[in-house]
């Protein structure tokens, strides 16, 4: 570096510079030499500096920094706020599904249970009409005794019918009561009879008067029957009777 200094020295010492040049050329200011066509005169121009980012800390500055963080605080605040609705919000929509659904699950429940039930009220009422038809071939045939060929003809024809219409009563669920032997049951069973006997204990069914039907698992019409009842005792002779010869 020095050896450059001394050497611009020279050189301006040979051309006949001016002092003020060679220290404007020494200095390390940014300058701008102009020389002439002639090159006598030269122009120093040195650039102003220049105020760019100015970072000087003035009270309007610190009021509006101050400022634009509060503006920032309240947007964050309100932000936060709208979140917060969102959210009860959504959990309010959330609780009001969970409400929505659990109702229309108990709905589904309670109109398939309702069909359930009309379905097997109909078929028990249908099937309530058709008993008595069934009653009725059963005492055909305990009543009556075909004779001849023709006769038998027709009780195997009715009884046919008979058999295909009890069937039928079979596929759709229904089964007869065997109520014989067994102790009275006031759910299963309606006494229309007691008969004194000292065979079989009191209490107990003797015959089936009219048959008893199940519907699956429920009664679809109690059975009539005859119940045994204790044996009476002959009342005794009445001892203090008066002869005739004592009137």
């Amino acid at each position: 570096m020095m050896d450059e200094n001394k050497q611009i020295n020279n050189t301006s010492q040979q051309l006949g510079e001016p002092t003020e040049v060679k220290q404007v050329m020494m200095s390390d200011s940014p300058t701008q030499i102009n020389f002439n066509e002639s090159g006598s005169e030269v122009t120093e121009q040195v650039a102003a500096p220049n105020n760019v980012g100015d970072t000087t800390l003035t009270p309007e500055n610190g009021i509006a920094a101050s400022e634009k963080t509060e503006a920032e605080t309240a947007a964050l605040t309100e932000l936060t706020q709208q979140i917060e609705s969102l959210k009860a919000q959504l959990e309010e929509r959330n609780t009001q599904y969970m409400r929505i659904a659990a109702d229309f699950e108990n709905y589904r429940k309670r109109t398939s249970k309702e069909k359930e039930e009309l379905d097997a009220q109909v078929k028990r009422n249908t099937i309530l009409e058709l008993l008595p038809i069934v009653d009725n071939f059963e005492r055909a045939r305990s009543h009556l005794k075909p004779q001849s060929e023709g006769e038998m003809t027709i009780h195997k024809s009715y009884q046919g019918v008979y058999k295909q219409l009890v069937d039928s009563l079979k596929r759709l669920g229904v089964a007869p009561m065997r109520p014989e032997g067994q102790e009275f049951d006031p759910n299963l069973h309606e006494a229309v009879m007691r008969e004194p006997t000292d065979e079989h204990p009191e209490g107990t069914v003797l015959e089936e008067l009219v048959r008893g039907y199940y519907l699956g698992d429920r009664v679809l019409r109690h059975a009539m029957v005859k119940v045994a009842a204790p044996k009476e005792d002959t009342p005794p002779a009445s001892e203090d009777r008066a002869s005739p010869a004592d009137s």
